[in-house]
């Protein structure tokens, strides 16, 4: 079994491959954000993405690091996490009835090999019309303002959002389907990180 390394501080992404059998270690990057620059939001998830993974890559030997970012688009604009409850709640209040892309961007590193793949999936956002009261509520609990966004799709953001249409797991944070294909990209079976129990 490889060892993997999340270059992510995400509890999301975390919980999402511990639930699907990978146990990984988690190094936070420390990667400047506001020097990382792209032509796109997508472009730019990836691109910091690939900062991360590359940042934790350097410090580790023969394991697999897994580097992922998130971004909000609504109206060719980028949204990460807000700075504040205001502006957490100035975006909720701008974006009632919209429609937004959720770009995350996914960067696999083998340091053994050095070999690594790059993808972005983009997940489409039906926001519902959440009142004023409802979004002073949302804020209050504090979870919008630690995601891309300022909102959830498994925590109570859930309430708010009408429909998605793309993979789930690309607005949580990490799609595992794409993950797969990645890994199987750069040479590694899954069931390198993913141990099959073996039966008599």
């Amino acid at each position: 079994m490889r060892k993997v390394v999340l270059a992510s501080a995400s509890t999301a992404r975390l919980r999402i491959l511990r639930e699907a059998g990978a146990d990984p270690e988690v190094a936070v990057s420390g990667v400047d954000e506001s020097a990382v620059a792209a032509g796109s939001v997508a472009g730019l998830a990836g691109a910091l993405a690939r900062a991360k993974a590359r940042a934790v890559a350097g410090g580790v030997a023969d394991a697999i690091v897994i580097g992922c970012d998130s971004l909000l688009e609504v109206g060719g604009r980028a949204f990460g996490k807000p700075a504040s409850a205001e502006e957490a709640a100035a975006w909720w209040a701008a974006r009632r009835g919209a429609t937004g892309v959720l770009h995350t961007g996914h960067c696999v590193v083998d340091t053994a090999s050095g070999r690594d793949a790059l993808e972005v999936a983009s997940t489409r956002i039906r926001f519902g019309d959440p009142s004023d009261e409802e979004i002073a509520a949302y804020v209050a609990t504090g979870e919008p303002l630690h995601v891309a966004g300022a909102f959830t799709l498994e925590g109570r953001g859930a309430w708010f959002i009408d429909g998605i249409d793309g993979d789930p797991g690309t607005v949580m944070g990490l799609s595992l389907p794409l993950l797969r294909r990645m890994l199987a990209g750069v040479g590694v079976p899954l069931t390198e990180v993913w141990p099959v129990p073996v039966t008599a």
